[in-house]
């Protein structure tokens, strides 16, 4: 029996005979670059400008010496010679040159000649003062419009930059033109863009569907619960556990649910419509009515119409989640809670102020991070799941408006969301 043969060790892949990164020019000094760009424009613009002042101070210049050459006297021939001359008064009209002393009539012609060769030379001086100013205002003007076409792209990208400052991520540069530095950037930016719309569609699609998966078990143990402790039968320690197991699966609701309400604020808002926020607040506040007389905490305030283009039902989470927490961290007896809507220099504010336990000015900034509290790191009881801040802090954002906090003299807090109208 033959031996069977060693098979051959696997041979590496082929080596890629393209490269995937941008090709190069074979010839870069022949790149259509900004700088080449700009030496060229304004190196032919100040080309143009010389060549057009030189063609003026030349014409400027014949007309000056054709001007220069009219005689300055005349000899008029006859019987009796005589000279006129109209230029220069020191020369009688019709005076024969025998009358004269010659040295006189020398220095009379030459004085007369240098004050129009001055005359001259002061006409060619200010007609040209005249056309340098006149292309210095082309020049300017023309380099204005140029600079601002070549900066043009710049402008575009600064646009495209802020749309997505405002959370809008599907915003592209797309810019058209020669292959210089301008294009470079904005393909560079429109790639940041892109893998940075991949993340965050990522993200917000792994909580939205981690949310969606987690709802479905919880709704079927708070049913499960509900028919256990609708059974008179059932003991009072199956009842107690029961309550207790339900109260802990509301709470996992409550999260799930400000999870999928944060993953969803977190987008810019694109369907907007009129909303008031004095019946949003209205709204909330029928909702804690309840818990705010068992907590015997007063609720007052002045409601003015402020509307505001947005999501109704997450404008009404702001109002909700601020009065609950206004309610809920209060005093033990004697409370209150103020709730404001006004229009305040073209925008719509919403004010709740609450008194309650002092809060330190340091750590307000943490009220706003998910699942923290005052003086704890994590939720850890029964008066919320530690993201109702967190949740109206996105929501204003993606309405294009910001909230702030300050601590109230003698304890609780004053918190103040501002919308565009």
């Amino acid at each position: 029996m033959a031996p069977t043969p060693t098979p051959a060790p696997p041979q590496a892949p082929p080596k890629p005979t393209w490269d995937p990164r941008r090709a190069q020019n074979p010839l870069p000094w022949l790149r259509p670059t900004i700088r080449i760009r700009l030496t060229l424009l304004y190196g032919g613009m100040f080309l143009i400008a010389g060549i057009l002042l030189l063609s003026i101070i030349y014409l400027l210049a014949a007309q000056a010496v054709s001007t220069g050459n009219t005689p300055v006297f005349k000899i008029e021939g006859g019987d009796n010679i005589s000279v006129s001359s109209a230029l220069c008064p020191a020369v009688d009209a019709n005076t024969a040159p025998t009358n004269l002393k010659l040295d006189d009539f020398n220095a009379a012609i030459s004085a007369c000649i240098d004050d129009q060769r001055q005359r001259a030379l002061d006409t060619l001086l200010s007609r040209s003062l005249l056309a340098l100013l006149g292309l210095a205002v082309i020049a300017f003007a023309f380099g204005y419009a140029m600079a601002g076409r070549v900066l043009a792209p710049l402008g575009r990208i600064t646009r495209t930059a802020r749309a997505v400052a405002g959370s809008d991520l599907s915003r592209r540069i797309e810019l058209d033109g020669p292959d210089d530095e301008l294009k470079e950037l904005a393909d560079t930016f429109d790639d940041m863009l892109e893998r940075l719309q991949r993340a965050f569609t990522a993200q917000q699609r792994f909580v939205g569907n981690a949310s969606h998966e987690l709802r479905t078990p919880l709704a079927i143990n708070r049913t499960l619960l509900e028919v256990h402790l609708s059974d008179p039968g059932a003991p009072a320690e199956l009842q107690q556990l029961g309550r207790t197991l339900l109260a802990t699966n509301e709470r996992s609701e409550q999260l799930v649910e400000g999870l999928l309400l944060l993953a969803r604020s977190d987008n810019q808002i694109v369907e907007r419509k009129p909303v008031d926020l004095a019946e949003v607040a209205s709204q909330a506040i029928d909702q804690v009515r309840s818990e705010a007389d068992a907590k015997k905490v007063e609720i007052r305030g002045e409601w003015a119409p402020a509307v505001v283009q947005g999501n109704g039902v997450l404008l009404e989470r702001i109002a909700l989640n601020l009065v609950q927490n206004a309610v809920r961290y209060n005093m033990p007896e004697g409370g209150w809670v103020e709730v404001t809507t006004e229009l305040q220099h073209g925008q719509a504010v919403l004010v709740v102020t609450n008194t309650g336990p002092v809060v330190p000015a340091y750590e307000i900034d943490n009220l706003f991070e998910p699942f923290r509290r005052l003086r704890t790191e994590r939720t850890g009881s029964d008066k919320g799941v530690g993201l109702g801040l967190s949740i109206v802090r996105s929501v204003a954002r993606a309405h294009g408006g910001h909230i702030a906090a300050r601590p109230r003299e003698g304890g609780g807090l004053v918190m103040r969301v501002t919308l565009p109208v």
